[in-house]
């Protein structure tokens, strides 16, 4: 499992949790799949806990170790880390190669966020 100081907001998944917490989710889930050697996936980790914090009610987000849950990785296509996959409704409606910073991150997110009910705020 990837670790990074005071990113809580991030839940692993694995091949035994994918589909509850990934294709079975009423929120858009964004899937970082990650590996513990990839050094832009640890520099994208703080800004995926930001927005997993700041966006809690518009989508979830999670990551998935490559190297330890491989048929997931290969299910999906992935070939590089780190890959973002925005699931919706449990269909990939997005994919995403590589590190972004967070502004530019929530541009490319936009158009796959849940709408947020103004009655809530």
């Amino acid at each position: 499992m990837i670790r990074t100081a005071g990113v809580t907001d991030v839940t692993d998944v694995t091949e035994e949790t994918f589909t509850a917490e990934v294709l079975e989710s009423a929120l858009p889930v964004l899937v970082q799949f990650t590996a513990d050697w990839c050094g832009p996936c640890r520099q994208l980790a703080p800004v995926l806990g930001e927005i997993a914090r700041e966006e809690a009610d518009r989508i979830r987000i999670v990551q998935l170790d490559v190297d330890r849950h491989t048929a997931i990785s290969v299910r999906y296509g992935v070939l590089a880390t780190p890959t973002l996959m925005v699931f919706r409704a449990g269909e990939p409606v997005k994919s995403i190669v590589g590190a972004r910073p967070k502004r530019r991150l929530l541009q490319e997110l936009e158009d796959v966020l849940a709408p947020v009910d103004p009655t809530d705020r």
